[in-house]
This record gives C-alpha cells, structure tokens and sequence, in this order.
C-alpha cells in the first residue's frame, strides 16, 4: 500500500473539491445553447437567445400572472385507488412518488386573485405530476374551479398542460370530460368569461374537453396542441403531415387558435382581456414626462393636428403660446369608444 498516493491525495483533492449544483445550467432543447438556470428562471423560464419555452410549475405560474398574493381553494378529496390498479407499480405508489415530487396533492391547482386589478379565478394543471392526466382530482378540481368563478362572479383562466386521460383510473378518468365540460356550461349561461390558455403539451381527452371550450383560447409559442400523435395519425392515414402540424402557430393560421402570446406577453393580454369581456373600466395608462420642446405639429393616434401660425405683425408665437394651442386641439378631439366584446 502507498501511503502517499492511496491516502494523502485523495484526501487533499476532497479537501479542494467545489461541489456544484446538478441544475446550475440548462441546455436549450432547440439550439443545445447553455444557459444559467438563475437567467431562465428570471426571463418566466423561456430560454434568452432562442425563446423557447420551457414548461413551468403551477407556484411559478400562478406568481407570473397574479399582481400580488392570491387565495388558495381547497379541492375536495376524492378516493384514491378506486380500481386497485398495478402496472410495474402501484398507482398508489405513483401518487405518493408524485406528491413528494412536486408538493401538489394532484395535478390541478386553483386560486383566486387580483390580476390586474380585477378579482378572477386561475387554475392550473402541471405537467409534472403524472404528466398533468385528468383523474378524478383533476376533474373535481376544474369543476371546483368553475363553481368558484360562477359562485364570486368572476372570470375564470384556465392553463393547461396534459398528456390525457389518467389510464389508471380507467372509465372514471373519462368521465371527468362531460362533468367539466356541465361545469363551464354554467359559466357560459352566467355570462362569465372563460379563457384557455394553451401550454405544452395539450393532447387527448383533455384536448377534447374543457380545454377547447374556451371563449378565447390563447397558445404559447411552440405547443402542441392535439388530440392524437403526430406519428399515429401518419400511421393511420398513411400519409406524410404537413410542417409545424399540432404546433401552437399551425393552429393558429387554421383557426383552432386565436392568438399565439409569448409568456412574456401574457399577463398583459390577459389583462386586457378580461378588463375588454367583463366591460370594466380601461387601466389608466402611465403619464408619460413632459417633452422639452414643443413642436409645430403633434399627433393624436395617427392623425396629425397642424397650428396654424397667425397672420399679422406679432410674427412668430412663442413656445407656451404653441404649447397651449396643442393642448387645446388635443382636448377639443374626441375621445374613441370603449369597444365591446359580445359573447356568447
């Protein structure tokens, strides 16, 4: 045995080693780009240089799109292996690895709170746990969600992010389909707004449910959005899909999508939104500091509203006198017509 080499070294290179973090940096799904995980938790986990959007936790989400703190709804429990069902584990087990994992008792998440100003209710389903499957959690948890709405009048956003139906609960799992879709109904005849926003992925019964029953349904750039696979459906039709198929801006282009919103966009959008569906009143825009010069010609929108400089022998008006006619002109214009949403 050497002592030097076999005890002396190994202990030194302990005594130097740094330990680093398993997730300091992430790699860029699209360009292999490495970024620091602080710099993409800060950019709302979309990756600076290429804009792609990775998936995000529901706390995450529910901070990005609240102004401040929200109120958590307790979701009813409902049973917990009804089919006693094992594949190479327990389902049972599965829950258990799963709520460890993300802290989250399923894969719905409910709150209520001010998003830009106005009262409304958010629920979001999270990728992370089983791969955001609709169970009878998930399906008591947007109906809860909608009778919270319907119940404090208020409008109800809705992001989702599933792979489908929970296989492990079998006919119990579909049948959260119609009981949600009931439940949105009741929104609909109370004239609240429903908004959907679309993240990746979105596909199976999900896609076929609540998740398309939306008065404006907004998708982040990038998602796919489907009910069956790609590869699937080219099995069965035999035939080559077109580029970009089942991706958020393909079905923007063919009209299953109203508008594809960068996440960092989205609040905003949002904001507008909902303010424009439940006809209250605009958010008053920041006063914008006073110019250092005037000039002769200002615009209003996109009309330009000329002074006229006066004839006579006074020549030139000084720069107040300019600056007052501005700001009469500007008064004596109109101002446009809230417009109206009509829904439904």
């Amino acid at each position: 045995m050497n002592w030097i080499s076999d005890v002396v070294r190994p202990r030194i290179k302990t005594l130097f080693k740094r330990e680093t973090p398993d997730n300091l940096w992430i790699k860029c799904p699209d360009t292999g780009q490495m970024v620091f995980h602080k710099d993409v938790e800060a950019n709302l986990w979309v990756i600076p240089g290429s804009n792609h959007h990775l998936r995000m936790g529901a706390r995450d989400r529910l901070a990005s799109v609240f102004d401040g703190a929200w109120e958590e709804i307790a979701l009813p429990e409902v049973a917990t292996d009804p089919l006693k069902f094992r594949d190479e584990k327990r389902y049972v087990d599965r829950l258990k690895e799963n709520r460890a994992k993300t802290g989250m008792p399923d894969a719905v998440r409910v709150a209520v709170g001010a998003v830009g100003g106005l009262d409304t209710t958010v629920a979001v389903q999270d990728f992370a746990f089983m791969g955001g499957s609709l169970g009878m959690a998930a399906g008591e948890a947007i109906v809860t969600a909608a009778e919270t709405a319907h119940a404090r009048r208020t409008p109800f956003v809705l992001f989702v992010a599933s792979g489908g139906a929970r296989m492990q609960e079998g006919i119990l799992s579909l049948m959260q389909m119609p009981r949600t879709t009931v439940a949105l109904r009741r929104l609909k005849e109370a004239r609240l707004p429903y908004v959907v926003v679309l993240t990746h992925p979105t596909t199976g019964g999900v896609s076929a449910s609540y998740a398309m029953l939306g008065d404006i349904h907004i998708a982040e750039p990038g998602a796919v959005i489907g009910f069956a696979g790609a590869r699937v459906i080219e099995q069965t039709i035999r035939e080559k899909l077109p580029e970009g198929f089942q991706r958020a801006e393909y079905l923007k282009e063919h009209g299953m999508v109203d508008m594809v919103v960068d996440r960092r966009e989205l609040k905003g959008t949002l904001v507008t939104l909902l303010r424009l569906l439940t006809k209250a009143p605009a958010l008053e825009a920041a006063t914008a500091a006073a110019p250092q010069a005037v000039s002769l010609e200002k615009r209003a929108g996109d009309a330009p509203l000329a002074i006229e400089r006066p004839q006579g022998d006074a020549g030139e008006t000084d720069a107040a006198d300019a600056e007052g006619r501005v700001e009469r002109l500007a008064e004596s214009r109109p101002e446009p017509a809230a417009p109206e949403t009509a829904r439904g």
